[in-house]
This record gives C-alpha cells, structure tokens and sequence, in this order.
C-alpha cells in the first residue's frame, strides 16, 4: 500500500474501469473483488498491485476479509450488477435477488468505514418502484453516519464519445454532502476515438497487430500512448447474408433503407443502423458484435465494431489489455464504468479530501 496516496477498494470490480479512472486520478487501488474467473484474471493482470479476492461477495467473511482495512481506507466503489434494472426484456425489479447485492456492498462500507463511498449503476435504480431502491440505499448509510448525494450522469459531458447515462450515488461520513463532479465539456466524436484503428473487413484482424494508421486526434495520441502494440483489434466474421445487407446500408444511414422484407423484429433500438462519425455513440452494451444488438456497425466499414474499438468508445487506453474468450471480452469492456468518468468523480472526491 502507498501511504502518500489515499487508499480505494473495488466492488464488483468487473475488468477496473472505476479503478483506472481513480488510479489516474492519483489514488492506490488496494483491494478489489470480482466473481467471474476469467474477469478476474484481466482485472489482475491490467492493476498488478492490486490484491483480488476471486469470490462471489455474498460468500465472503467480512470480518476475516477485510480486518486488515477497517478504518484504513478512503474510499470504497462498485457497481452491483444492475440486471434487474436492466431496461432489455421484463424488469422484474422488487422481486428480482439481483437488484438486492447493494446491501452486500453496504456490508463491506459498515465494517470498513471509508471516509467516501461511490455506487455506479443504471439510471433505473434511481426511479425504479417509485425510488423504492433509491431510498434504501440513501437510509442504510444516513443510518451509519453518511450524508449522501446522486444523479444521473453523462460520460459524454465528460471527455467520453459515448451518450452512456449511469446513476452516480456518492457519500461522505458527517454531515456535508459530496459533491458530483462538473461536466468537463470536452466534446469527443466517434471520429476522434477509432479513425486511427485498422480498417479491417468481416473476419479480419489479430489479437496483436501494429499500428498502420497515423494518429489523428489528440485522443487517439492519449490513447496510443503508452502502447507500440494494438491488441484486441479483431472484425467479427459475420455471415454472407449479414454482410450482404450491411452493404446496402451508406455512412449515416440505418435499417430505413432496407427491404421490408430483410427487416427482423428486434427489441433494441438503433438495430441495423451505422454509427456516426461526427457524433457520440450510444451505450456500449456486451453485445456489440451483432448488428441486430444496436447501432453498433461501423461508420464505414460492412461490420461492427471490433473490442478495441469498443474500448476507445469507453475511454480505454490501448496497453489496457482484454483477456479471455470474445464473450470475456465483450462483457468486460460493456459492463465497465468508463475510466474518463471514473477519473472525473475520483478527482471530485479528491479535491473534497
């Protein structure tokens, strides 16, 4: 542990996107917990310093775990999975266990007492059951000491080319509100994130490659920075028919200018459709590989966007690496905070402390 530097613990750490927005912000990630095996392993291997403890939360002994860090840290995060808010499919809200885990989180925060907390979710656990979740969490840390605060925030007010809203619940111990972090206004495009990446075909592309494209923009030199290798740059192979209709689609455009009779029922918006260069893209989902999934083809190139290119989308630099299966992969990089965000709300705990 860095005595210099206040100390963080990640909760439902997922592959770190909270903790590498909060590790360039100048604090030391200690301690982080993440169930899925293989999530786990790309975890440890992007934060190396970092102690993992591979376990489900609702198993652990918090005492026994966490002894060591009681009164020691500064500041506890996590994003709880949040599927139950989820906005795909039934949302079964009160009667979904899933939708409950914060109270696992809480439990860490009691035992531990950080000077702060931070939960990121979906915006939904803010309304959902008329603010029924909202106000639990609020009353469970008024009741041990926190003044609390929450809103709904953009990662694109924040330097992030990506329209993702996330509901931010942050606490301090005494009777001062946190305050949430002040859109940064640094405006970035779809363009500026991915222009500089390969342009590969269907099926195309490596899990190593080198750079063959210049930098562009001042975000892709941030991005490339540290890394001469560009790794998870792979174009998902899709089928003849898929590609077949891609192709019909011009820059811009989306499922409109399709035959009727190639049109499939899909329950999200944007499917078929072409991102657009001179804008923000939508949420990033796990699911990004399929153009029935969302708008999530490329702004010019007949298939969607590869991992890398996701991953700039969500503010990861390139020597943050993905490990595991396409699957992992895809999961990590649309279930993670993006770190431009996570760095903006550390910066705002950091200039309270």
């Amino acid at each position: 542990m860095d005595k210099k530097k206040p100390k963080v613990i990640d909760l439902f750490a997922g592959v770190g996107g909270l903790s590498y927005g909060f590790m360039q912000a100048g604090f030391d990630i200690v301690l982080a917990n993440e169930i899925d095996e293989t999530i786990a392993m790309s975890y440890s291997k992007n934060h190396p310093k970092t102690k993992m403890i591979n376990q489900d939360i609702t198993k652990l002994d918090v005492e026994k775990i966490f002894e060591a860090y009681k009164n020691n840290i500064d500041v506890i995060v996590g994003g709880p999975p949040c599927q139950g808010f989820s906005q795909k499919g039934m949302r079964k809200t009160i009667h979904d266990e899933r939708n409950f885990l914060f109270r696992y989180y809480f439990k860490v925060v009691e035992y531990i007492k950080p000077k702060y907390f931070l939960i990121e979710n979906v915006p939904n656990i803010l309304t959902a059951e008329g603010g029924l979740f909202k106000n639990e969490i609020i009353g469970l840390f008024e009741s041990i000491g926190y003044s609390v605060n929450c809103d709904v925030l953009k990662a694109s007010d924040y330097g992030v080319p990506q329209d993702r809203r996330r509901a931010i619940i942050i606490g301090k111990k005494g009777k001062s509100k946190p305050e949430l972090p002040k859109p940064t206004n640094e405006v970035i495009t779809i363009y500026d994130a991915i222009s500089d990446l390969e342009y590969l075909n269907s099926g195309e592309g490596k899990e190593e490659q080198t750079y063959k494209l210049p930098i562009k923009t001042n975000y892709q030199k941030a991005m490339r920075k540290n890394s001469k290798i560009l790794h998870n740059h792979i174009a998902t192979k899709h089928s003849k028919e898929a590609i077949k209709k891609l192709k019909m689609i011009p820059p811009g455009k989306g499922k409109e200018v399709l035959p009727k009779s190639m049109l499939t029922k899909s329950i999200y918006s944007g499917t078929w459709s072409r991102m657009l260069y001179d804008s923000q893209a939508v949420t990033i989902t796990t699911r990004f590989d399929t153009p029935s999934s969302g708008r999530f083809t490329h702004p010019i190139l007949n298939r969607c966007i590869t991992v890398r290119e996701a991953a700039r989308i969500q503010s990861f630099p390139d020597d943050f690496i993905f490990y595991g299966s396409k699957n992992s992969q895809m999961k990590q990089v649309g279930n993670a905070v993006p770190p431009k965000l996570g760095k903006a709300i550390a910066e705002s705990i950091l200039k309270n402390i």
